[in-house]
């Protein structure tokens, strides 16, 4: 790695300035996108139906950017950078038409597919992008960066949504999606290199693994729904089923989803990997913070959505601060990151439970809980990538940084269907009310404080020489 100090300037002038805009671009178009269509939901079914189906309007979406994340290596190889991305922005914009056409729930939910499955392309080439047209000196800056477009989804993603709500318009903020797709799918045609110079990637699509691995997520996902017991519990043995199968699959198949060492505990890539995975699953609880707020402390949807936008925040700042760092401040704040989720998710499940009704003495604490977890994993998570990348085989780098991509969405995915069931086996249902919502807080924040402790242990075991 070059010598020379990285600045954040460097990433902002001349030419980088425009490989910045179109890449972190799409970044904040795909999260934009989440955001703006959870808030329009309640609209959309409003005008066209279809309330029973509420919940897989997400679970469609991961389950393909899982899909689109594990499949996007493979469309840079074929088709290199500016094909790929333009491939890419066409699927998203496809997706996008069709819901902002769709007369039926059935047929937003095709386009939600197919939205996320280009969504699934466009983050994860952002990240393989990342390490082909930027110095290797900038990459944990420019990771710094991407992480910047999700905290900026995340203020403007419900505005926007909101507006377009708050007008029953909830079909231009497709078609403003849309717009902003085919722009930024024009700068990728001018900017964007049309050759790549890697090694040649002969193996061919993982389709068994990524079957496996679509099968358990869907499975956890309507499994997280139930309210039987046993139902439930058949649930979650069929995805553990499904998920031992994808690894042993995995550990013996020619075409991998995952580089070389990755599925292995005691290698410094799967350490690596299962670091990513557990502090990926540690912020989950995110999803109940909006919910908790309301009945709890007595804020109103407003202030609540943006107190639960305090998570994403401190993920941002904390990637922004920790991007420049170098060893070994680099390799701490992988270990670091880990112990303050692991503190910010104790602080929430002792003070979030506290019926305050608009106390802020009470909210308050339970406020800056939800920044440490954010701040924790965002001090950590651009040197994640980094040191995977310097883990991995080099022949297998492409590989490497798809990885990245599909094991984050791959826990997010099982950590939000977790999330699910504990709130509900802790009674956010039943009894329901203050008293329910008061159980699952406390046994959330507790639960889910596991998932960083044991990213810990895997962190350390990372960061070794």
């Amino acid at each position: 790695m070059s010598s020379k100090a990285a600045s954040w300037r460097e990433l902002i002038r001349g030419r980088n300035a425009a490989y910045s805009l179109v890449l972190f671009g799409a970044t904040i178009l795909h999260a934009v996108n989440v955001y703006i269509t959870i808030t329009i939901l309640p609209s959309v079914v409003r005008d066209i139906g279809g309330l029973d189906y509420y919940a897989w309007n997400t679970t469609l979406f991961v389950v393909a950017s899982i899909l689109g994340a594990a499949l996007a290596t493979k469309l840079l190889h074929w088709a290199r950078p500016q094909r790929a991305y333009l491939a890419a922005a066409f699927v998203f914009g496809l997706g996008t038409l069709v819901c902002a056409v769709a007369p039926s729930m059935m047929i937003l939910l095709t386009g939600r597919f197919v939205q996320g499955l280009g969504g699934g392309f466009l983050y994860t080439l952002t990240y393989a992008l990342i390490r082909i047209v930027f110095a290797e000196r900038l990459w944990a800056r420019a990771i710094g960066l991407e992480a910047a477009m999700w905290g900026i989804a995340t203020l403007a993603g419900p505005a926007i949504g909101g507006m377009f709500a708050e007008f029953d318009a909830w079909r231009a903020a497709f078609w403003l999606l849309l717009v902003v797709t085919v722009v930024f799918a024009v700068i990728a045609l001018v900017i964007l290199p049309t050759r790549h110079e890697s090694e040649a990637d002969n193996t061919g699509i993982a389709w068994l693994q990524l079957i496996l691995l679509t099968a358990a997520t869907l499975v956890l996902s309507w499994a997280s729904i139930l309210e039987d017991v046993g139902s439930i519990a058949a649930g979650i043995a069929a995805a553990l089923v499904l998920t031992i199968m994808l690894f042993l699959v995995e550990a013996r198949a020619r075409n991998r989803l995952l580089p070389s060492g990755a599925l292995s505990l005691t290698t410094k890539l799967g350490a690596l990997y299962a670091a990513a995975a557990l502090l990926s699953i540690g912020v989950q609880p995110e999803i109940y913070v909006p919910y908790f707020i309301q009945m709890l402390h007595g804020q109103s949807p407003f202030i609540a959505g943006y107190l639960a936008a305090l998570m994403s925040i401190g993920w941002t700042t904390g990637s922004l601060i920790s991007a420049g760092w170098s060893n070994p401040a680099a390799r701490r704040s992988i270990v670091m990151a880990p112990m303050l989720m692991a503190l910010g998710l104790a602080a929430a499940a002792l003070f979030m439970p506290v019926h305050g009704q608009g106390d802020w003495s009470v909210l308050a604490p339970a406020c800056l809980a939800f920044g440490v977890v954010g701040l924790g994993i965002g001090l950590g998570w651009p040197h994640l990538y980094t040191h995977i990348l310097e883990a991995a085989p080099a022949k297998e780098q492409d590989l490497a940084v798809g990885a990245i991509v599909t094991v984050q969405l791959f826990a997010w995915s099982l950590g939000a269907a977790a999330a699910g069931m504990t709130a509900n086996f802790a009674g956010i249902t039943n009894p329901g009310g203050i008293e329910g919502a008061s159980q699952a807080a406390r046994w959330l924040f507790a639960v889910f404080a596991l998932a960083p402790l044991l990213g810990l242990l895997a962190a350390r075991r990372g960061v070794q020489a």
